[in-house]
């Protein structure tokens, strides 16, 4: 169940069906796009999703080679040969022979598929044994360009046999009427005969028509042109009449005998439309994927969302022409965590968060793949409920909010936790705090069902209630102070300001309007929305840092990772030369003792004789000399490389103990902030402040200067804040009177 009944145009889901219907090839195919519908089986949605991600990556896959054909829609033919004695012409008998031809061209393919990368496609197979016998029946009977063969009967074929003769016996005597009048004056020479209620005739002025003879069968508006049949051609034009008319008898004959043929197996005929409708509208989803990036997420048949860079489809769509990217969002909703209230800005992007999530579910259970990462996890959710835009009805004396309040009704009867609600400007439409207390109303009763939502508002009591519930979530949409302008990105955890104060000003707006307005709502509200904007800014900075760091890491990692990979290397390597050392050695040593036992024979056997005794020796030393060199160059080699590797792998646990030396040695311990717009300069207060902790400054000194006395109003806040948070500073205060006094702040961390 899904509420309202128009939600597919409030979610502009007719441009997802539209881009469908445009993938599509066969009337069969977006048939099925009409029929598709929300669902809640989670078997049926699994296995939706899982073929329609199998055939994504066929299409991905050229070397699979997916067959390429055309669909006709033969169903009105087919329905209407039902009846006895009807039958089909040849378009569209050539139209059914190559839809089928088609239709069995699939079916092979598809039951040729691997079955452990396709196990759903591989087993798309449609009985196709009764329906083969229809094309080359066609083949048969019809030529390429959609005219009877002769052979599709002997009658026929003798029929135009006849008919052959009997049209050049016609026009024999035409050419040679023309002739002799052309030769007598009566035509120009460049008449040719013409066509006229299905008989051969000459055009001629109506001077000469009795000189020509015959039967006048029309004349020209003008009046200045007869079309006579000669009288020598009449009884041949009869005769090609007849034949025409037994050739026209003779083809319903053959048509209708082909169509008692098929006609037992419409059947059969129809189930094979229906299988090429679900490939065709099944080859749409999947070039719609291809077109969003889209993917099929893990399905679970709990309700929750666990979304990782979710991006609103039709958005996708509108912007890709244009090169214009949407903002991805994530999300986490499940049974603790059951509902999200997103606040901030107008035009900040609250309503597309909440469109993105009613779409891409809507999607989701409707068989499509969702624009979302990989890891994401997706559940089932027994029935989607929406309020989102003016519903205000003048034929059911319905205001704006009386129709919310319907709408809220409808919920709170209905909503199960299996539920999934979405709500736009909760409680707007009324006076504000009776308006709120409604809202919040409703939503503690809502969390009670169980039901997992998202609202968007703007009231503070809401972001107060989801601050002291345990199931109800604050969520803000991100806003760029310094630019002022909206960054349409989703940050859960904390509540958003609208930022109405500082879009007044950038209008142009008075400042003594403004002042009024604060003075109004008074300081506690306003410090309220100061306090959440601070807090948005500092939780951007430090999402920045840590990315930084995050990056910093990764780097890192990969350069351990090399080196370790490098030593590791470098012990293989290692024990490849203490071998290879150990082998040339052995053969060294085997060469010195054949050597000197060669020398201690000599000398045996020349008994001592002197001056052989000499030359044993300087053998013996020559060996040495060989040896010596080469044991030494080998070992001196290899250890160098050695040395190569194992100096470089310390620098990697240096390199951050360098980075934070280097900036500790350049670190100022004054920050000149005088001149700058606040928003500059609690950017450059940041970022020193992060440095100081960093380096263990001890005690640092801010320029803000007097002034109007907002930056130095600015440096107070923001410390105070820090101070909360990291317990990093021990005190701040005035300068000293001879060295700025109130125009610095002093900071002893």
């Amino acid at each position: 169940m899904t509420y309202p009944k128009n939600i597919e145009q409030k979610l502009d889901f007719n441009v997802i069906r539209a881009e469908l219907n445009g993938f599509c090839t066969s009337a069969m195919g977006k048939r099925e796009v009409e029929k598709m519908t929300f669902l809640t089986s989670f078997s049926l949605i699994d296995t939706l999703l899982k073929e329609t991600q199998e055939m994504t990556n066929i299409l991905s896959d050229t070397s699979l080679g997916f067959p390429e054909g055309r669909i006709e829609d033969t169903e009105d033919g087919l329905q209407r040969i039902k009846v006895e004695g009807l039958y089909l012409d040849e378009t569209e008998l050539q139209s059914l022979a190559s839809t089928l031809t088609y239709a069995c061209l699939l079916e092979r393919f598809f039951t040729s598929l691997d079955r452990q990368r396709f196990p759903i496609l591989s087993l798309l197979s449609l009985d196709m044994q009764g329906i083969t016998i229809i094309p080359p029946i066609v083949e048969r009977l019809i030529d390429k360009y959609g005219r009877l063969r002769d052979s599709a009967s002997p009658e026929l074929s003798r029929i135009r046999k006849e008919l052959g003769e009997a049209q050049g016996s016609v026009s024999k005597a035409l050419r040679q009427v023309m002739s002799r009048a052309i030769a007598e004056g009566w035509l120009e020479k460049d008449t040719a005969p013409t066509l006229r209620e299905g008989r051969m005739v000459i055009p001629v002025s109506p001077v000469f028509r009795r000189k020509i003879g015959g039967i006048v069968h029309d004349e020209s508006a003008t009046g200045k042109t007869v079309y006579v049949e000669p009288g020598e051609v009449v009884e041949a034009n009869n005769r090609i009449r007849r034949l025409e008319n037994e050739e026209a008898r003779e083809r319903v004959r053959i048509l209708t005998e082909t169509a008692k043929q098929i006609r037992p197996l419409i059947p059969d005929i129809l189930a094979a439309n229906r299988y090429l409708g679900k490939v065709d509208f099944l080859r749409a989803k999947a070039l719609l994927a291809r077109k969003l990036g889209a993917i099929a997420p893990f399905l679970s048949d709990e309700p929750l969302i666990s979304w990782r860079e979710a991006r609103h489809a039709v958005l996708y769509l509108n912007f890709m022409p244009i090169g214009k990217k949407v903002v991805p969002m994530s999300l986490d909703l499940d049974k603790d965590k059951r509902v999200l209230v997103i606040s901030g800005p107008n035009a900040g992007g609250k309503s597309v968060c909440l469109k993105t999530v009613a779409l891409l579910q809507y999607m989701l259970q409707c068989g499509l793949l969702v624009p979302m990462a990989e890891d994401s996890r997706c559940g089932i959710f027994s029935e989607l409920m929406i309020d989102i835009g003016d519903e205000q009805s003048l034929l059911d004396d319905l205001s704006t909010y009386s129709s919310h309040l319907r709408n809220m009704r409808f919920f709170l009867q209905n909503a199960t936790s299996r539920s999934l609600f979405l709500i736009d400007e909760f409680g707007s439409g009324t006076e504000p705090l009776i308006g709120g207390a409604i809202a919040e109303a409703v939503l503690e009763e809502m969390t009670r069902t169980g039901a997992i939502g998202l609202i968007t508002t703007h009231y503070t009591n809401l972001k107060h209630l989801a601050e002291s519930s345990d199931c109800i979530v604050n969520g803000a949409m991100l806003y760029d102070r310094g630019a002022m302008r909206p960054l349409f990105q989703l940050s859960v955890g904390q509540a958003g300001s609208s930022f109405a104060i500082e879009i007044a000003k950038q209008t142009g707006l008075p400042e003594t309007i403004i002042s009024k307005a604060t003075e109004l709502v008074g300081a506690d509200h306003i410090d309220y929305e100061k306090q959440l904007q601070d807090i948005a800014r500092d939780k951007r900075y430090w999402e920045n840092k840590r990315l930084h760091i995050r990056q910093r890491e990764k780097h890192l990692e990969e350069r351990i990772s090399h080196y370790e990979t490098q030593i590791a290397a470098l012990k293989v390597k290692k024990k490849e030369i203490v071998q290879e050392a150990q082998a040339e050695a052995a053969e060294l040593l085997e060469r010195s003792n054949a050597v000197i036992e060669r020398t201690i024979r000599e000398i045996k056997e020349n008994k001592a004789d002197k001056q052989k005794t000499q030359e044993a020796r300087q053998k013996v030393e020559q060996l040495k000399e060989e040896v010596r060199p080469a044991a030494k160059e080998k070992v001196l080699r290899d250890l160098k490389d050695l040395k190569i590797l194992t100096k470089t792998a310390p620098k990697v646990q240096t390199n951050i103990a360098n980075t934070i030396h280097k900036k500790k040695v350049s670190f100022e311990r004054v920050l000149d902030i005088r001149g700058m717009r606040v928003d500059e300069a609690m950017e450059q207060l940041i970022a020193y402040m992060d440095d100081a902790i960093m380096v263990g400054a001890g005690e640092v000194t801010i320029l803000h200067g007097t002034g109007t006395g907002a930056l130095k109003q600015m440096t107070r806040d923001y410390l105070k804040g820090l101070n909360r948070r990291m317990k990093r500073i021990e005190s701040y205060h005035d300068g000293d009177p001879n060295y700025g006094g109130a125009g610095v702040t002093i900071v002893e961390l």
